[in-house]
């Protein structure tokens, strides 16, 4: 009879030929004591040796992805494949403390929360990396409302009930914690421990910064006005309304008064334009709304990401 796990450890790595080995190590040891545990590594393109030193290794799962996807596209794999009761997931390159989890777990039982995030407060990264990690916090709660302190460390604790709920791309790992809370799940943090890398190089840099300020545009407008786009679009239309009608009264009394030809007059021209583009935001608007009833309905037409192949190891541990 095949044993269920009671806990998903998931793992997405990408070039961390030098990390994987001792990181098992670590979750094993920690894990252990805990119950029976599928430790889920997802190889997300490697060009080095993950991958081979991942077939090393008894007693796991591996994803190995097409290509690379990105770390959001990765997860979300290792997500859908999970079956533990409590999914637990984790950075490859060994900064994440393994010996956190169980404070994690505990704190999610004993507050009776769906998700406990870690709150890297004492980072060990360079100066570039936290500044634009401020940054991009401070964005996250002007924009969308953010109360967690660190929505970049991947070392949480999740409710399967919780994560299951999710379709996660581009750089939307940063903001599972805020979509989470949208749907009302129960959301809580605890300091951990954060250590320098050892082996390898971050891969974090200026464009996923980038990336992940688009898609917090993104999650702005789908907290906003996911249900309703046509009120975002209806308000910038009424805005361009708005603005031709004054641009045109001024062509009409410059005709009047000074007999300004409106063929010549850019009041007037200005006044068409803005007119046109009201037009099209209010037909945005309908389009858009019309779009998500039809994506809310129907399955979506292709896949996102495909795993070249599912290696088992060995057994749980």
């Amino acid at each position: 009879m095949k044993q269920n796990p009671s806990y998903s450890v998931v793992i997405p790595v990408y070039n961390e030929e030098g990390n994987v080995l001792g990181l098992f190590e670590e979750v094993q040891k920690v894990m252990s004591p805990l119950g029976p545990t599928e430790i889920i590594f997802i190889n997300d393109g490697s060009r080095d040796k993950t991958l081979d030193v991942l077939k090393s290794i008894k007693g796991i799962t591996i994803l190995n992805l097409n290509r690379n996807y990105g770390q959001s596209v990765a997860l979300d794999a290792g997500f859908k494949v999970a079956e533990g009761d409590f999914i637990i997931s984790m950075d490859g390159d060994r900064q994440n403390d393994p010996s956190d989890i169980p404070k994690l777990l505990e704190k999610l039982e004993k507050e009776n929360l769906d998700v406990v995030a870690g709150w890297r407060k004492y980072r060990q990264d360079k100066n570039g990396i936290k500044l634009i990690s401020r940054t991009g916090h401070l964005l996250r709660k002007m924009l969308i409302g953010d109360v967690v302190h660190d929505s970049g460390c991947m070392l949480r604790v999740y409710r399967k009930g919780a994560i299951k709920t999710l379709d996660i791309c581009g750089e939307m790992h940063r903001y599972i914690l805020i979509l989470l809370r949208w749907k009302g799940f129960r959301i809580g943090e605890m300091i951990v421990n954060h250590r320098a890398r050892v082996n390898g190089v971050s891969k974090y840099n200026g464009a996923k910064a980038i990336r992940g300020f688009v898609d917090l545009v993104y999650v702005w407008f789908i907290y906003k006005y996911s249900q309703r786009p046509i009120h975002l679009f209806g308000y910038l239309s009424l805005l361009a309304f708005l603005l031709s009608f004054i641009f045109g009264v001024q062509a009409v009394l410059e005709k009047i008064f000074w007999a300004v030809s409106l063929n010549r007059n850019g009041w007037f021209f200005i006044s068409m334009f803005l007119f046109v583009i009201g037009i099209m935001f209010f037909s945005f608007g309908i389009v858009i709304d019309l779009l998500l009833k039809i994506q809310l309905t129907n399955s979506p037409f292709e896949k996102r990401y495909y795993i070249r192949e599912i290696i088992k190891t060995g057994n749980l541990i």
